[in-house]
């Protein structure tokens, strides 16, 4: 099998561990900071726990997304527009496809951006736009990539709730109503095609935070640590 021109397999690695544990340390209070204390930093801040009443916990598993994903606009390239979704796990399939789907032929590095960025979180506290940013390449790298037509489409396997999380949750239910934000893993495998014929895939896999408050769609807010599956 050739291997591409350029490949997004670095999707959730290659950047400082402290600088994405750090946002989803705040968004999630004490949930990872208890949880993934043992392979990771704590985060920063001093968090205050709400005294709303406990939600249940949310379910690892989830319906279709009802809406599905909306047609992308013409700034935005061939970038979907984010599902109207409630669901964690259900949003995080669809973001993590997002985030491993391009095609250099009929979208330029900047309305890939674009695309990427209508996906975060408007609560500028929580979002952290550069580690979803710091995935895409230069824009002088995304020429070369055109040159050769590159494009990657994906078929998601499962996504479910890191057990680091679930633990967590468990253990403090209502700090989750700090700011709504779940660790989700999301599985799959990336398929790369490129000009003369040239292709080839790869497995993927990667852990995002997510934000659904209640009665309010989902948001995507950050790559985030690597947990325990």
């Amino acid at each position: 099998m050739q291997k591409p021109f350029f490949s997004l397999s670095g999707y959730g690695t290659g950047w400082s561990a402290n600088r994405r544990i750090i946002l989803v340390a705040i968004a999630l209070t004490c949930l990872l900071a208890v949880a993934v204390a043992t392979a990771y930093l704590t985060g920063r801040g001093e968090q205050h726990r709400s005294s709303s009443s406990s939600p249940a916990a949310p379910s690892s598993t989830s319906p279709a997304p009802s809406h599905g994903t909306q047609k992308p606009a013409a700034e935005t390239g061939s970038v979907p527009r984010p599902p109207r979704i409630s669901d964690p796990v259900a949003f995080a399939k669809a973001a993590a496809a997002m985030l491993w789907s391009y095609d250099t032929r009929d979208t330029s590095n900047e309305q890939q951006l674009t695309g990427m960025q209508v996906w975060m979180t408007k609560e500028s506290e929580y979002s952290d736009w550069a580690s979803v940013s710091a995935q895409m390449p230069t824009p002088a790298l995304w020429a070369r990539m055109a040159d050769q037509q590159q494009r990657a489409t994906v078929t998601v396997s499962e996504a479910h709730y890191p057990a680091a999380f679930k633990q967590a949750l468990a253990e403090d239910p209502s700090a989750i109503t700090e700011a709504y934000i779940y660790a989700v893993t999301v599985t799959g495998q990336q398929t790369i095609a490129w000009a003369k014929g040239g292709h080839g895939a790869e497995d993927r896999s990667i852990t995002l935070a997510v934000q659904c408050r209640p009665s309010h769609d989902c948001s995507l807010v950050a790559i985030a640590p690597r947990v325990a599956p």
